[in-house]
């Protein structure tokens, strides 16, 4: 399927706005990249020149836009067949699949290049393993071929803190891993949860997403196991002394109500019966708790990222003495 979408030529590129080619780049992903980025930057032990550290956001931002075309470029054939991506320049003609890799290829290039003289080879040579990640590893061959396809592609969403981390200090430690560490985690249970809803939009396509190859019950236990270790890593910054008090509390209060939720839906029959009538993104009584941890996700991840960002980028800062000497 994948030499196909990118030979394919069914539409001329001419037909493309600028608003398909900033589509092409997923703003929405994007941003997230760009926050959790921002805050693996402000969270490093070190000052960074404010213009460095401006331009080397961009290039995260960029290379992060490189990994979306690739991957719509890659996905264009089953992309076209799919409810929930079906608009997407690629899917509707827009703008032809190789036209879209061109683009990809041009941006990860210049992001990498970018951020190697802005900041340092270890940073650009993270973010090129994130986006040959994503686009290969992930787009090519995870996700067309194994159930734990969103958990190993997690990876490459689950850099930017570290890419942003290594282009302040020059180096990795333990403090931006754990960041890698949480949204990696994150991401089953978050994709999961709306998958549950929409599985048979990638059902129909091959896409072996955990609910159509497994089923519903399995896919609502492997979230709430997830949601558990995410609970337990989510306050583990608090013992290296990058995360403070307010850090520590929204870490807890949130995690707490992370679990509550995926045993909610856990105890739920959400994703045993899809009603396509409904419309993709419609949920039931049944599908609620899906639905409900699905939104809660986002929160989650954003609140524990703006307690950092608070903590290291406002002077909000504030060590707690823990035993055993770990903490600030």
């Amino acid at each position: 399927m994948t030499d196909l979408a990118l030979s394919s030529t069914a539409s001329p590129t001419a037909l493309a706005e600028p608003r398909d080619y900033l589509a092409l780049m997923k703003p929405r992903v994007m941003s997230l990249v760009v926050f959790t980025a921002i805050v693996g930057m402000a969270a490093a032990p070190v000052d960074m020149h404010p213009l460095r550290a401006l331009i080397s956001l961009l290039m995260i931002a960029l290379g992060a836009g490189a990994s979306g075309a690739l991957n719509m470029a890659v996905d264009a054939d089953i992309d076209a067949q799919m409810k929930r991506t079906r608009m997407r320049p690629t899917a509707r003609g827009a703008i032809a699949p190789a036209d879209a890799f061109g683009f990809g290829a041009v941006l990860a290039m210049f992001s990498v290049l970018g951020l190697a003289l802005s900041a340092n080879y270890l940073a650009a040579g993270l973010l090129a393993f994130t986006i040959v990640f994503y686009a290969v590893a992930y787009s090519m061959w995870m996700k067309r071929r194994t159930d734990q396809n969103i958990v190993w592609g997690g990876l490459a969403g689950a850099l930017p803190p570290a890419i942003a981390w290594a282009a302040a200090t020059g180096s990795l430690s333990l403090d931006p891993l754990l960041l890698v560490a949480i949204i990696f985690v994150w991401t089953p249970p978050h994709f999961w949860a709306l998958a549950l809803y929409i599985a048979k939009d990638y059902a129909k396509v091959g896409v072996p997403m955990l609910p159509a190859t497994q089923g519903a019950a399995v896919t609502r236990k492997q979230i709430l196991v997830y949601s558990i270790a995410l609970a337990v890593i989510g306050v583990a910054p608090t013992f290296t002394g990058l995360g403070g008090v307010l850090y520590l509390v929204t870490a807890a209060v949130l995690g707490l109500l992370f679990v509550a939720g995926a045993v909610r839906l856990a105890r739920s029959t959400a994703g045993d019966v899809v009603d396509e009538a409904k419309g993709l993104y419609a949920a039931g009584p049944e599908a609620r708790p899906a639905r409900d941890l699905f939104a809660f996700s986002i929160l989650y991840l954003f609140a524990l990222f703006a307690a950092l960002l608070v903590e290291h980028g406002f002077g909000g800062y504030r060590t707690i003495a823990l035993p055993f000497g770990w903490g600030g």
